[in-house]
């Protein structure tokens, strides 16, 4: 009799601290959104290329010292590490990415970009948060801001990093490399938001298992014998050739990839040539290639090069002239997202959220280089989720084929930020506390 009281007991008091951590939050939530809305009109107004993240990630680590967190800037590129430590538990890894891309914004919103800058090439580009960086900035703020306020409700550890150059497919491997999980507690379990331009707004998305692409961008340099184009007979035709490759490519998806297996060749650019008189003597194309498993990756890369080379043998060129080859080094891997993790997290925040609420999307051939945080031996479980951006009439709309929306990385694209912040904050705040309260 007495071990059942003590159960009973324990169940209720874990029920009811539950109740007050909720009820607590909901009043921190909403005494803190316009202040929240206010730093995501900030971040939107000044965006920031990949690798010149300077003045965002001063900004982010601003708050997070303001929380208490332990702070490292510049780690990884421009990359902040903030680690706070509350007694023995799990540690929790929470990850938001900080740059914008070289869109000239066209939302006709208040605090819409108006910057323009050199990118690397020196030439002259707009700058916009067209991927929602800025919304995973904030709810990562006010996530950091929110457990550190319920200090005294949980035990373990939280590990806050703002990551430059997604975008780029460079700033995860970059802060990995600095040596993320060695100088820093490594994480039990490692979380991540994105932006949906589909979904509904108050919405969360779920994705079990690989729910983003292999990213792989290739540039394929096809010769050929140039000449008069009044005497294509006396040339070994680039052109032709190229062409001829184009197609073909298109069979490897078709005729030599399991239907079964996701995969994309895209090739989307050719340029060659300087006049309409004139064969040249090489073609260039670039590719972007996705996947989700390595083995598919690999085999379209092996494919891709077996029928380049295959056609210049029977357009009769000799080996100094086979085609050559350039594999962009920043590679995106896929990202999946672990079952189990995932499975639970979506669980629990139904209960939280509502069942309509939490939906389970479909994989996309996208990529998110947070894939890198869980492929690092031993394995760490993560799981990324959609946080939905669209107005309700708008998804109505487009369903009903009256209008288009804008897709991520357009420069109309404009989430109804206000409540996309409360709901990714109470849905990531809600799964580090349900993280933090697992045996460790």
């Amino acid at each position: 009799m007495k071990i059942l009281f003590t159960s009973l007991m324990c169940i209720w008091f874990t029920v009811l601290i539950g109740q007050d951590m909720t009820a607590e939050s909901e009043v921190i939530i909403s005494t803190q959104l316009p202040a929240w809305f206010q730093l995501y009109q900030d971040l939107h107004a000044s965006p920031e290329l990949s690798f010149y993240e300077e003045e965002t990630s001063s900004k982010m680590a601003q708050v997070l010292r303001k929380q208490g967190f332990e702070v490292t800037t510049d780690f990884g590129g421009h990359g902040v590490v903030g680690v706070l430590k509350n007694g023995p538990g799990p540690t929790v890894m929470v990850r938001a990415d900080m740059d914008a891309l070289p869109v000239v914004e066209d939302t006709g919103l208040p605090y819409a970009s108006t910057i323009l800058t050199n990118d690397e090439n020196g030439n002259q580009v707009g700058v916009m948060h067209a991927c929602g960086h800025d919304l995973h900035m904030t709810v990562w703020s006010a996530t950091a801001q929110l457990l550190s306020e319920l200090k005294d409700q949980w035990k373990g550890t939280l590990v806050f990093i703002a990551q430059p150059a997604e975008e780029r497919s460079g700033g995860a491997k970059a802060m990995l490399a600095d040596g993320l999980y060695e100088k820093f507690p490594r994480p039990d379990y490692a979380l991540a938001l994105h932006t949906s331009a589909s979904l509904e707004v108050n919405k969360i998305g779920y994705v079990s298992g690989y729910a983003m692409a292999n990213v792989d961008f290739m540039k394929i340099t096809i010769f050929g014998e140039g000449g008069h184009g009044a005497y294509p007979h006396t040339t070994k035709d680039p052109v032709v050739l190229a062409a001829r490759t184009i197609l073909d490519l298109q069979t490897i998806v078709s005729r030599e990839i399991s239907p079964l297996e996701p995969a994309v060749v895209t090739v989307g650019k050719i340029s060659g040539g300087t006049k309409g008189n004139i064969i040249p003597d090489q073609v260039e194309l670039e590719l972007t290639m996705r996947s989700y498993s390595d083995e598919v990756k690999e085999a379209l890369i092996e494919k891709i090069k077996r029928i380049c080379i295959g056609n210049a043998i029977a357009a009769g060129l000799t080996e100094d002239k086979y085609p050559e080859f350039w594999l962009r080094p920043e590679d995106t891997p896929a990202l999946f997202n672990d079952p189990e993790l995932t499975d639970e997290l979506a669980a629990m925040l139904k209960k939280r959220l509502g069942e309509e609420q939490v939906v389970e999307v479909k994989p996309v051939m996208a990529g998110e280089d947070f894939s890198e945080f869980g492929r690092v031996e031993p394995k760490i479980p993560i799981s990324l989720f959609w946080l939905g951006a669209v107005a309700p009439e708008k998804i109505k709309a487009a369903e009903a084929g009256e209008i288009e929306l804008p897709s991520l990385h357009s420069s109309k694209f404009a989430p109804v930020a206000e409540p996309a912040i409360e709901t990714g904050v109470k849905a990531m705040s809600a799964a580090v506390l349900h993280l933090l309260g697992k045996e460790k």
